[in-house]
């Protein structure tokens, strides 16, 4: 058939030999695989790898990053370990603990430096202080006076840690002592900066905080023992007025007969009746009122029943020109613990005082009510001891000498019989005779002779009886 003739014709005519393909047709090469097209995230990867520019700020990048982190550990490392093997103590100077802890430093600095040369040597001295304070640059002085029997006075120079760090040694463990001083915050009643003590020490030596507390308010109570503290107000807060006061016996003041036996069994009735003051919902407090003419042994009688009571005074004068009815009303709510407050003559606190010249007296800002809501109000506080003193009673409201204000009501008036007699045989002991004597001159006066007046004659005439009987016309006069 035509058509298929054509088609082998053209098939043995286009096929080559296997010779001819062996010789003329150069080899095939392999088949590869597609090149894939680039993505847009290796474009970008590409671009910045490539950039000298950008490559260079990534890496300053990343080294302060790294820094960064790495300052972070270090500084959260050092709180741990800080945390783990120091530990702090802080004593601010509004707690009481911060001037024991001032009156220890110095204690154990003069016990130091007291130690007599020829005992240790001056070697031996500077060993014992540098013991003591290991590593002070800084230093305060603090300056003690003691006035002798012989009337002979003698200072005592002391020196302990100034503001600044310094390292105190102390039953053998290492303490940093920081006193840092507020450059902002001040006492505005004192004027000085308030500040801080820090105490540093090893983590396995903290017990030694307790036990150097524990020592300085030992040495505190130690140098009140015996005597009756005395504070006054200072701002907001109460703070001790001079040195301590040696205790007063009862004995020393002699008033009318039965009227100490009176007020001392009343107050110490007192004090064991809180039980029964709470059980009928009576508010626990208790007042009293001496009253009578000058120099008749109202205050010191009650710095007598403060010594026996082993009580400390709170004077709080209304007259003062800061205090306000709100700084009253906390100062009365603040009293130190085991104290009596003392008003002295009430009845001078609200009499209007004028003076020509700059320097005159001028009203306080606590008002009448002021007082008696401080005394028997709400906001008034418990388990309180008050005296009030006065010269004129007849000059005092009827609502603040009201029971709940006023409980117990006490004359203590110019000396009777019964006192001269009891205070010319307490001064000269033995001296009936002339003690019989002295009592009728004195009456035969016929002019009221106040306690103190007695006193006075007693303590000039010291060994001299028959003198003080010569001098009682002396009396008379004002």
């Amino acid at each position: 058939m035509p058509v298929e003739i054509a088609a082998s014709v053209a098939s043995s005519e286009t096929v080559p030999s296997p010779a001819a393909l062996s010789t003329s047709t150069p080899p095939i090469p392999p088949v590869q695989a597609p090149t894939p097209t680039p993505q847009n995230g290796n474009l970008i990867s590409n671009f910045l790898t490539s950039n000298p520019y950008f490559a260079a700020g990534f890496g300053l990048m990343g080294i302060g990053v790294g820094l960064a982190a790495a300052r972070q550990v270090l500084v959260r490392g050092s709180n741990l370990l800080y945390r783990q093997l120091l530990v702090d103590l802080e004593i601010p100077s509004k707690d009481k603990s911060y001037t024991w802890f001032l009156d220890w430093m110095a204690r154990e600095s003069v016990a130091l430096s007291s130690v007599p040369e020829s005992a240790k040597g001056i070697k031996g001295r500077f060993l014992a202080l540098r013991n003591l304070y290991a590593s002070s640059h800084h230093l305060s002085v603090q300056t003690t006076y003691k006035q002798h029997d012989n009337g002979s006075v003698s200072a005592n120079f002391s020196l302990v840690p100034g503001p600044g760090k310094h390292i105190l040694r102390y039953r053998g463990a290492y303490i940093q002592v920081n006193r840092e001083r507020s450059a902002r915050l001040m006492d505005l009643t004192s004027g000085t900066p308030f500040e801080t003590i820090t105490l540093t020490t090893l983590y396995r030596d903290r017990d030694v905080f307790r036990t150097l507390l524990q020592e300085a308010n030992a040495m505190a109570m130690k140098k009140q023992e015996g005597k009756t503290v005395m504070y006054v107000s200072w701002g907001p807060e109460w703070r001790p007025f001079g040195q301590p006061r040696r205790k007063r016996s009862l004995q020393s003041v002699i008033l009318d007969q039965g009227v100490s036996e009176r007020i001392c069994e009343d107050v110490k009735d007192f004090l064991h009746s809180g039980k029964w003051y709470a059980d009928r919902g009576i508010p626990y407090r208790r007042g009293y009122l001496l009253y009578g003419p000058p120099g008749s042994g109202k205050s010191s009688f009650i710095q007598a029943l403060a010594g026996d009571l082993d009580y400390n005074i709170c004077i709080l004068n209304l007259s003062e020109q800061n205090l306000t009815d709100d700084r009253l009303n906390h100062l009365m709510n603040h009293i130190p613990e085991r104290s009596i407050l003392l008003l002295e003559d009430i009845d001078a606190a609200f009499n209007k005082r004028e003076q020509a010249d700059e320097s005159g007296y001028k009203l306080s800002g606590v008002t009448f009510s002021g007082l008696l809501n401080a005394l028997d109000g709400v906001a008034s506080s418990e388990e309180r001891i008050i005296f009030m003193t006065t010269n004129h009673p007849e000059k005092l409201d009827p609502a603040l000498i009201r029971p709940g204000r006023v409980d117990v009501r006490e004359l203590i008036d110019n000396a009777s019989e019964y006192q001269i007699r009891k205070m010319f045989l307490r001064f000269y002991e033995g001296a009936d005779g002339v003690c019989e004597k002295f009592v009728k001159k004195v009456v035969e006066l016929g002019v009221p002779v106040s306690t103190a007046q007695l006193q006075g004659l007693f303590v000039y005439n010291k060994k001299a009886p028959e003198k003080a009987l010569e001098m009682v016309p002396y009396l008379k006069s004002p």
